[in-house]
């Protein structure tokens, strides 16, 4: 048989196989247990951390008969055939390289037909956030409603790319990333099972090394084995993951931190000279003062073994440097990497930075003699100000300002540019009706529902007060508005409007609502109907309906809109 890796040798074939993900584990066998299986899950989160291997450790479980406590028993036919992939009835598919709309139709199409050897079928997308936008659409469908013994398993790096109409119709797994003791202590399960020799310091390099993928953390196990003829030790670890030896790192930090520079140079001419990568350097020494700065704040929040340093090491690291000059090593350290992305000479920052580094001090401690220098040069120049006062408050008064009232400025109302035009309105008067007003009233939302929008908003402002065949007069209480309305086209618009639903056309008169009551009087009296009044034989009572003013007005406005009263 040919070599296998071993990330495939040793993939998880039951749950309690798979390593750091117990929230996700004991979720999904409690949903079998209980027979609670939905007919979608999506499993994300980053890469080398058992998103697929779960999937079809679920798909075997969902139809194993003898599954125990969620658990395949991974003997039957159904369970070998899964994991050998060879049952029809589970499905895996690559996004990536099937992520058009035929491919996802196909898997539509097909959905339909009832499983053939197992009570589910199962499709296993994997990378499904690669999909096209057409595809994620007819998935979509699917979903919704999805058909009798189908279950979808999605599985992506990028959760964030997937549509939300997706992603609300399945149930979502995070799996978070895999810790460097997780990690260490799955390579040390599998070592002691193929009973191999090894270094725990060189399980822990790995571990840190894999940055939270059990995948990558294999492969690197596997790459120092095939080094070391099936050994594992810190110095073959180092050269295959690249990394720096703790001791070197510690060497080289105690000599920045007290300023050495001429001496951090060398430290560094020797690991540029082991082949060290730079940016890998760089991240070996961010992590480490990381690890100080953390046994400075608190031991208890660092896992000193996991580091390869002892806590003698970690005892006289923390005396070298405070807090802040760690902050701002670290800070350094972050320009500098992010400078070394586009250069051809990282050498060169490298040295730069060792510089930066062995000076993070000096500027503190020149800045706060500066400083000091500073404050006592002011505080003399505030005691000299402060006799130069005193001296000329003696020999001089100094004249009380007299306070002014301030000039309450009169307020005034802006002037109205509205003319009204009489003529037109006496003329609608002079045929006016309480009928013609009322049948304008009911089609008054008609008219105004054929107006743009700008003008609709500004008639409903107002309201019409008169009505006759062949005009209206619509009054306006705010000024401004009035203005508006008169000095545009909405008089002409609205006349158009008013033909459209009522058959006439309507000329359209615009009055102030302050001003409506006297506009009525001054017609009334215009028109002689006063004089008529006096003309009435006394006995006659002005309140009757014989009043020719009572009844011009009744005709005008309506008998529930007019008031009669003696004076």
């Amino acid at each position: 048989m040919s070599y296998q890796a071993l990330y495939r040798v040793w993939r998880p074939q039951r749950f309690s196989d798979v390593v750091g993900q117990e929230l996700v584990v004991t979720t999904l066998k409690n949903a079998i247990i209980t027979n609670q299986i939905s007919h979608a899950y999506l499993f994300a989160g980053p890469r080398g951390t058992g998103k697929t291997s779960a999937a079809k450790i679920f798909a075997k479980a969902v139809n194993c008969h003898h599954q125990v406590n969620g658990e395949p028993c991974n003997e039957c036919e159904t369970c070998q055939a899964i994991t050998n992939g060879q049952l029809n009835d589970v499905i895996e598919i690559d996004a990536a390289s099937n992520n058009g709309v035929e491919e996802i139709r196909d898997i539509r199409d097909k959905a339909k037909y009832a499983p053939t050897q197992a009570d589910y079928k199962v499709y296993i997308i994997d990378e499904v956030h690669m999909l096209s936008t057409g595809a994620f659409n007819a998935l979509l469908k699917t979903l919704e409603e999805p058909p009798a013994n189908v279950i979808f398993i999605l599985a992506t790096t990028e959760p964030h790319k997937i549509p939300l109409t997706i992603i609300s119709r399945v149930q979502r797994f995070d799996f978070r990333r895999i810790s460097p003791q997780d990690a260490f202590n799955r390579m040390k399960f599998i070592l002691d099972q193929k009973q191999l020799q090894y270094d725990e310091k060189a399980l822990w390099v790995i571990a840190n090394a894999a940055e939270g993928g059990m995948r990558d953390a294999l492969s690197i196990l596997d790459q120092v084995l095939s080094f070391s003829d099936n050994q594992v030790e810190l110095k073959d670890a180092l050269l295959v993951t690249g990394s720096v030896t703790k001791q070197l790192l510690k060497k080289y930090f105690l000599q920045v931190a007290a300023g050495k520079s001429a001496q951090a140079l060398t430290t560094m001419g020797e690991i540029l000279d082991q082949g060290k990568d730079g940016q890998r350097f760089i991240e070996d020494l961010i992590s480490f003062i990381r690890d100080v700065l953390l046994y400075q704040e608190s031991p208890e929040l660092l896992h000193v073994e996991a580091t390869g340093l002892t806590t003698e090491d970690f005892d006289e690291l923390i005396k070298a440097a405070d807090a802040q000059t760690l902050y701002s090593m670290i800070d350094t350290l972050n320009d500098i990497q992010e400078e070394m992305r586009f250069t051809t000479h990282p050498d060169v920052y490298l040295e730069v930075l060792t510089v930066r580094l062995s000076q993070q001090k000096a500027p503190t401690q020149a800045n706060a003699k500066v400083d000091n220098q500073v404050v006592n040069q002011l505080q003399q120049e505030v005691v000299t100000l402060q006799k130069q006062i005193q001296d000329l408050l003696k020999r001089s008064t100094v004249p009380a300002m007299r306070r002014q009232q301030p000039v309450v400025q009169p307020k005034t109302t802006p002037q109205s540019h509205f003319r009204l035009n009489l003529e037109q309105v006496y003329q609608v008067l002079d045929h006016a009706t309480k009928g013609d007003l009322t049948n304008l009233r009911d089609l008054w939302g008609d008219a105004l529902s054929l107006l743009d929008s700008a003008q609709s908003s500004l008639i409903r402002m107002a309201k019409p007060v008169a009505a006759s065949p062949s005009g209206v007069v619509v009054a306006y209480e705010n000024a401004f508005l009035l203005e508006q309305a008169a000095g545009g086209s909405l008089a002409e618009s609205l006349g158009k409007a008013l033909e459209q639903v009522s058959g006439t056309h309507r000329t359209v008169a615009f009055v102030p609502s302050e001003r409506w009551p006297k506009i009525r009087q001054d017609f009334l009296t215009s028109r002689g109907y006063y004089d008529k009044k006096a003309a009435v034989a006394p006995a006659e009572k002005p309140k009757t309906p014989a009043d020719p003013i009572v009844a011009q007005a009744h005709r005008l406005f309506g008998t529930d809109g007019v008031k009669v009263e003696d004076n």
